[in-house]
């Protein structure tokens, strides 16, 4: 599956620092922005899965970002950092559309705790296209209404297409998202997945585009 995708935005790069390199250990897809505009520019990416979000925020409140993000994207996870406790709690954030708050200083094992938390919730439970359907909860896949039958790496890969059907998505990201490495020597691994999943969903579904990577179609052509 692709890593998910997370805006932190947060002004304090004594805070910053330490809190995106324990993102990106945990194999978030971490940007890092600095005041509220870019990270309001950032976080309408419908890519991005979470923000987590400073309240005291330059140019931009972090409340004002959170209830402009909500009222953009609804299903968007917002997690609001603050050491304002005692002005800022539950109600306010909720009020302003965050989905959780943590208070500062915060551990970082915590942090991670809520972000999993959040990430989990922001998953889709199932994608489709062209004719398959996978139901990324179970970890089943479906051809019209037969089950595939896919070992655990078909299955991410299969995933990690049909989530970004019509797009191409590039071997070095395939690479990275179903198999956590960018090594080049794993190419001939990742054309041999494709190649069976080709024999087991149709040659047509998944296209290849040369010197990129390889695109799933969204419907027949």
């Amino acid at each position: 599956m692709p890593a998910v995708r997370i805006v932190l935005v947060e002004d304090d790069e004594a805070i910053s620092a330490p809190l995106s390199r324990g993102l990106r250990r945990e194999g978030y897809d971490v940007t890092l922005e600095q005041d509220g505009p870019a990270g309001l520019a950032a976080a309408l990416d419908p890519q991005v899965a979470l923000v987590i979000l400073d309240v005291g925020l330059p140019l931009l409140g972090g409340l004002e970002v959170c209830r402009q993000l909500r009222a953009a994207r609804p299903k968007l996870q917002i997690l609001l950092l603050t050491a304002l406790a005692e002005e800022v709690h539950a109600v306010d954030g909720l009020d302003a559309g965050a989905d959780d708050y943590i208070a500062k200083p915060f551990r970082l094992a915590e942090l991670l705790a809520r972000v999993r938390a959040a990430a989990r919730r922001a998953e889709p439970s199932e994608v489709a296209a062209n004719g398959v359907r996978v139901d990324i909860g179970s970890r089943r896949a479906f051809l019209d209404d037969a089950e595939l039958s896919l070992s655990p790496k078909e299955f991410d890969l299969l995933a990690r297409l049909v989530t970004d059907a019509g797009k191409v998505v590039t071997r070095e990201q395939l690479l990275r998202d179903v198999w956590q490495t960018t090594w080049v020597g794993s190419s001939r691994t990742l054309d041999q997945h494709v190649s069976w999943l080709r024999g087991k969903i149709g040659e047509q579904r998944i296209v290849t585009v040369r010197g990129r990577g390889y695109r799933f179609r969204e419907g027949p052509e």
